[in-house]
């Protein structure tokens, strides 16, 4: 007996599937996770997803599906945070990989779905950006969600689409696709967040980070990513809805326009011209400001000093929480530090870690 559930963005999906599997179904089997081996810059200097042929160590679950177990490594340069999800986690994590387009994506969860004859197939996206029609200003990275969703409306059987955390990737405002949102299928609980370890305390996922915190009753507004979002956390936030697979590829714009893509090329083409972007192209762009920034010393007095003026600045805006991701980039250090920044602010001040975000207090309580 098991269940296949999908992370439609990879990253912290992944681990959100994680607590779904926790949570929902109660860990008695043995869920299977199929997700993009895509975590971004924070844990890959390289952009976009990685494909299988970035890994060693994978074992072969189908001819296009294999599994990331603990043991298997990304070949450097590359990063990803699967193996050690695997080692801590109670999951088989099968790897995503997109480079063969949507017709690849297709091909590897139809060939899963008839090697493992799962009980049930649930798609799941945190925040709601599946859901985008593809023109909204705030859209920041439909590409691997648009992937997914094109795949699982291609397969002969029942996908239930399940929308986590409604807007927490800071991408849709709630409201925009409130009125998609069906059965209430679960309202995480701490209880489902312990499930999961310690792997909060390292994973970089904002939008999971706030799903966890929200159902542990963090409330306010927090602040994420380079660009400093606003997100709410709210009642609605720790809860995970039903959503009509026809009624979001219907909604889905870039989904329905990559239906029978054979490259990631074609789908980043296809996202160009719908969405006015790609974001592996961000990446790129980034990645390689980043290689001209060298770490900064994480000087315990400097660290606190910044960390004070943006604190003042962040209460001003009223802001009461905000991610370790945030507030690396905001007090100007180097994505790689992230994980020193957060041990030298826990241990400087344990009081403000509402784990695994950071309470906002203008001075020390």
């Amino acid at each position: 007996m098991t269940r296949l559930i999908v992370a439609a963005g990879g990253g912290g999906d992944a681990v959100a599937a994680a607590m779904l599997d926790a949570g929902l179904y109660g860990g008695q089997e043995r869920a299977v996770i199929l997700t993009y081996a895509w975590d971004r810059l924070l844990i890959d200097p390289a952009p976009g997803p990685r494909g299988a042929d970035n890994f060693t160590g994978l074992l072969p679950i189908t001819p296009a599906v294999s599994e990331v177990p603990a043991e298997a490594r990304p070949i450097a340069p590359a990063g990803s945070t699967l193996p050690r999800l695997a080692a801590e986690l109670p999951n088989t994590f099968a790897l995503l990989d997109p480079h063969q387009g949507a017709e690849g994506v297709t091909r590897q969860l139809k060939e899963l779905i008839n090697h493992l004859s799962p009980t049930s197939i649930d798609l799941l996206d945190v925040g709601g950006d599946i859901l985008a029609r593809g023109d909204e200003p705030t859209l920041k990275s439909p590409l691997a969600d648009a992937l997914t969703l094109a795949a699982c409306c291609q397969v002969n059987a029942p996908v239930r689409l399940l929308v986590a955390g409604p807007g927490l990737d800071g991408e849709l405002p709630p409201d925009d696709f409130r009125d998609l949102l069906g059965t209430l299928v679960h309202t995480f609980t701490a209880a489902d967040v312990d499930r999961l370890g310690s792997v909060l305390d390292w994973h970089p996922s904002e939008a999971t980070g706030m799903l966890a915190a929200t159902a542990r009753g963090a409330r306010g507004t927090c602040e994420i990513r380079d660009a400093g979002l606003p997100v709410h956390l709210t009642d609605e936030s720790p809860t995970v809805h039903e959503v009509d697979l026809a009624d979001a590829v219907s909604r889905n714009q870039l989904a329905r326009a990559i239906m029978t893509t054979e490259t990631l090329d074609e789908v980043e083409a296809r996202s160009r011209e719908i969405c006015g972007y790609s974001e592996i192209d961000y990446e790129r762009n980034k990645a390689a400001w980043l290689k001209d920034q060298p770490p900064t010393d994480l000087n315990p007095d400097t660290v606190l000093t910044q960390l004070e003026a943006f604190e003042a600045d962040a209460t001003r805006r009223g802001v009461t929480h905000t991610t370790f991701r945030h507030l690396t980039e905001a007090l100007n250090y180097n994505g790689t530090q992230r994980t020193s920044l957060r041990e030298l602010l826990i241990s400087s001040r344990p009081e403000q870690n509402e784990a695994p975000l950071w309470r906002i207090t203008t001075r020390p309580e």
